[in-house]
């Protein structure tokens, strides 16, 4: 019982203890606490070999067992025709080939579904819902199978994947009983796997769900959450006059039952198909408050509407210092910056904090717009890609800029749109940076639609700062390093007395040698 006592540590003594705690979460099918797991020992041990095998393998799984939590995807995709589920893979094939920011080989496309299928019929959730009662060695000999046939096959002529995995469909049945719509889904799903990890194919649900974050819109109760190991689901978001938000639920609180049912060992895919729901429905819910509280609210769905600028307030009158938190770069995030830097500077604003800690990124256009806002001229950012329309250089222009100082805060979960912020605001000498090194996501995705209400996001380009830099996978160091952010991030929120980068922005604005450029 080595995880139970290592797990909750910021630091594990060794690589070996590491692989062997994520041997243990692998062994009781815990992908989504192996991934997480697996991520932070390959932060700490980045050379290991072994725990770098662990992650890749763990991150497929985990994704596996997510399609399989996603209703649109069993009820709309699983048992799609071998013709229809062919022709959603030859969508995904082409769009790959045709817009990914590398050249990629139908033949290493090809390697990676089959790859994602020898990992599914490992995989519980695959299992029980395709191969229930199957014999665990007739499983095992299907896997010999694949490996020793297909494993790496090289694609010689065009059209030969359909032969292929045609094959394959018919193996898997005559072996196990597996139908061909599982079987090409991996394929499908397994093919992005070929990708970077900023690519990935869509589920109907999951298109929905990123339009409507791109938007700012959805139905639900307001609320975003992340499950938590045997606690349910942890609110890290409760949208300002969402139902959640006016039934008293905050920040922090945990989610562990909806309609009577527990989701305290539920992933987040799980527990969001529960809560969604159509407009004017309610949903009942069990929550956690601390150590004890546990109470029951109603929440009536709704549409609601997710705003970029969490908080927009002076944090110190007596100086004058303005402070927005930029939760996301959306449709909308130019307009409620424009409305939030007026509310400032009505309120006596003469600097800002400038909070995009956590922000994962969204629109580029929107980070663009709202670069546009505080620097007057010059390159604001440019994008490279392979494809001629995704190269292209954004420039500033100097109607509607404010001149204030900013102090920009910044953290190891700020990424894309957040970091081409942080590189314009750097070699613009715009401001000062302050917190820990940025995520390192400097790339570009596109979003191409295809049949059955499914798309396929994928990296068209990587984006490099005024100055022609990119930080991609090693991030953006602040001017200012705080080593110890707070012990939690909660948004739409302001803790001037348990938030050191807070504390630190504020010495910087108030420093006498703090200049605007």
């Amino acid at each position: 019982m080595l995880a139970p006592a290592l797990l909750g540590q910021d630091k594990i003594p060794t690589a070996s203890i590491a692989v062997k705690i994520g041997t243990e979460l692998e062994s009781r099918q815990s992908w989504r606490e192996a991934y997480r797991h697996y991520k932070d020992a390959v932060k700490q041990f980045p050379e290991d070999a072994i725990l770098q095998q662990g992650l890749r393998r763990a991150h497929h799984q985990n994704a596996i067992a997510s399609r399989y939590s996603d209703q649109t995807f069993r009820t709309q995709l699983k048992s799609l025709s071998r013709d229809q589920s062919l022709a959603l893979y030859d969508d995904v094939l082409f769009n790959s080939q045709s817009y990914y920011v590398e050249s990629i080989s139908t033949s290493s496309l090809v390697a990676h579904g089959t790859e994602s299928l020898w990992l599914a019929l490992e995989n519980d959730k695959f299992i029980d819902e395709n191969l229930f009662g199957a014999a665990k060695p007739k499983l095992q000999a299907l896997q010999r199978k694949l490996y020793d046939r297909y494993w790496n096959y090289q694609i010689t002529y065009q059209g030969q994947h359909r032969q292929v995995i045609s094959e394959i469909c018919d193996l898997c049945f005559a072996e196990v009983g597996l139908d061909c719509g599982p079987v090409i889904m991996e394929y499908v799903f397994g093919m992005s796997n070929c990708l970077d990890d900023y690519s990935s194919v869509l589920t109907p649900s999951k298109r929905q769900d990123l339009y409507g974050n791109i938007k700012g819109e959805f139905v639900g109760i307001g609320i975003v959450m992340e499950a938590q190991d045997n606690r349910g689901m942890k609110l890290i978001q409760v949208l300002p006059e969402s139902p959640a938000f006016e039934q008293g639920l905050r920040s922090g609180d945990f989610i562990v039952g909806v309609d009577g049912t527990s989701v305290r060992e539920m992933n987040t895919d799980e527990a969001a198909n529960l809560l969604g729901g159509k407009s004017g429905s309610v949903v009942a819910l069990e929550v956690a408050r601390g150590e004890t509280d546990l109470f029951k609210v109603e929440c009536r769905r709704r549409e609601v509407k997710m705003k970029s600028i969490a908080v927009a307030k002076i944090v110190d009158e007596r100086n004058g210092v303005g402070y927005i938190q930029m939760t996301g770069f959306q449709q909308d995030t130019v307009a409620e910056l424009d409305a939030a830097l007026r509310l400032l500077q009505q309120q006596g604003m003469r600097s800002l904090i400038w909070d995009v800690r956590g922000n994962p990124g969204g629109l580029l256009t929107a980070a663009v717009e709202v670069l546009d806002r505080f620097i007057s001229d010059g390159v604001i950012v440019e994008t490279r890609g392979r494809v001629a329309d995704q190269n292209v250089i954004y420039r500033a222009h100097r109607p509607g800029t404010i001149d204030v100082p900013v102090v920009l805060l910044v953290d190891e979960n700020s990424a894309s749109a957040s970091e081409i912020v942080a590189g314009a605001i750097r070699d613009h000498h715009r401001g000062r940076i302050v917190g820990r090194t940025s995520y390192g996501k400097w790339s570009v995705q596109s979003i191409y639609d295809m049949r059955l209400g499914t798309a396929v996001r994928m990296t068209t380009a990587k984006f490099y700062s005024p100055n022609g830099t990119t930080w991609g996978k090693i991030g953006l160091q602040p001017d200012v390093v705080v080593q110890d952010g707070p012990k939690e991030l909660l948004l739409g929120e302001v803790d001037l007395e348990h938030d050191p980068d807070m504390r630190e922005a504020l010495r910087q604005i108030q420093s006498p040698e703090f200049t605007q450029r």
